[in-house]
């Protein structure tokens, strides 16, 4: 009798473990998140930011128009703030001298964490390597690649602080970088070539958001997941045979006494 109820027990002790194990690996997996570009300093640049994690490696895919056709723009993902955007380029303006700065915006996105650039290093060392950014074609830029992150950026996005900010406005409309106020991140440079143009906090991705490349890792993350939960669900239905298996031991037992 104690032999027959000891079989379910040991199976139920199997099912709760891998069911335990199955919560921890969707913790762990691939995690997507999304960007709605909105235009700052006037900027009439909009867009959308995808990037998906996996560990510290990032996937990121970026699509913008209204940019400064021809000439390369600045983007980044900053960290450490309010994981927020610029509202109001009049009150945000602190200095008066017509633009939101990096300066300015930097208490509500915070500092560069990543600079994503076209090509080689990816660090915050460059956040002003203009050769290695995008160009914009057409007013337009399409943007993908993947590296490696550092944790602190990646903590950034678990943390929901996380902002893509897109670079570079020609605010008198002159066709080019240029103007009598100088960049308060690199006083060689025009205030119009680092300017923010484009932000947006980079918040989880709904399920099926992503574009084609970034639905299929976070499709393999997620069916990984299902999987090991139709195994637990399963366990647990062998449990409960098991267990119907030991009443009518019990009960044909009973029979024969």
């Amino acid at each position: 009798m104690r032999k027959a109820l000891a079989l379910p027990a040991v199976a139920v002790a199997a099912a709760f473990p891998l069911l335990t194990m199955t919560a921890a690996s969707a913790h762990e997996g691939t995690h997507s998140y999304q960007a709605d570009l909105g235009a700052v300093n006037q900027s009439g640049v909009s867009g959308t930011g995808m990037v998906t994690l996996d560990g510290n490696t990032a996937t990121v895919m970026i699509e913008a128009s209204g940019l400064l056709a021809g000439s390369p723009h600045a983007q980044h993902f900053h960290i450490g703030a309010m994981g927020t955007c610029p509202t109001n380029d009049l009150a945000d303006d602190a200095d008066g001298d017509g633009f939101v700065s990096v300066t300015e915006a930097a208490k509500y996105y915070g500092a560069i964490g990543t600079s994503l650039t076209t090509t080689g290093d990816t660090s915050p060392d460059s956040g002003l390597a203009i050769d290695r950014f995008p160009t914009a074609e057409g007013g337009s830029i399409s943007y993908e690649r993947t590296f490696e992150v550092s944790d602190d950026v990646h903590a950034a996005f678990e943390a929901g602080t996380a902002v893509l900010v897109v670079h570079g406005i020609d605010k008198d409309g002159s066709g080019a970088y240029d103007g009598d106020v100088m960049s308060d991140l690199d006083p060689s440079l025009p205030m119009e070539a680092t300017a923010p143009a484009a932000c947006g906090a980079l918040d989880a991705a709904q399920m099926g958001a992503a574009p084609a490349g970034g639905a299929e890792t976070g499709a393999g993350s997620t069916a990984g997941t299902e999987n090991t939960t139709a195994m637990g669900v399963g366990a647990l239905a062998a449990v409960g045979a098991a267990a119907a298996g030991a009443v009518a031991y019990r009960r044909r037992q009973a029979d024969q006494a």
